[in-house]
């Protein structure tokens, strides 16, 4: 991957490809895979992109694919819950304790969920969401709505 084509055209959407990386990881070490299998892919597929969408929406489509096919594969792996807790000091993803708060109740979601939640965090109008996800924009803003309710009982504790 050239230097140039990192920072044209993946480093403005760092930002959804970290949150999407973070949302379905749980050590520093499985989120640089993630990240660095999503910019690979975007990388790989830029001559795919037909511009019917933004690149914004492409980039966001590939990162999730990614995220969910690493994801799938980690769960058949067994659990080291020990490296959960021993996170270097260095480590900036997971450094944040009301953030990696936040992520554990988006973890919590359901899959289109967390997308959403993730994309509205990254303050995508419901529109692009919606042709992202495949729905209007109304039932987007319906679903974000019950999304922040979901999370605050999550995060009040009163979902497990």
């Amino acid at each position: 991957m050239s230097n140039d084509f990192y920072i044209s055209s993946i480093l403005p959407h760092a930002g959804i490809i970290i949150k999407i990386c973070r949302a379905y990881t749980n050590s520093q070490e499985d989120f640089e895979d993630f990240y660095q299998e999503a910019c690979l892919q975007i990388w790989k597929s830029r001559a795919a992109f037909q511009e019917k969408s933004k690149w914004s929406t492409w980039v966001y489509r590939i990162t999730l694919n990614v995220c969910l096919t690493l994801d799938k594969k980690n769960k058949r792996k067994p659990i080291n819950t020990e490296h959960f807790s021993e996170l270097s000091e260095n480590n900036k993803a997971f450094e944040n304790e009301h953030l990696n708060l936040l992520y554990a109740a988006i973890k919590k979601l359901s899959k289109v969920d967390r997308a959403i939640i993730l994309l509205h965090l990254e303050e995508n109008p419901y529109k692009e969401i919606a042709a992202i996800i495949g729905t209007s924009a109304n039932n987007i803003a319906v679903r974000i709505n019950r999304i922040k309710k979901q999370l605050k009982k999550i995060l009040d504790g009163k979902i497990n």
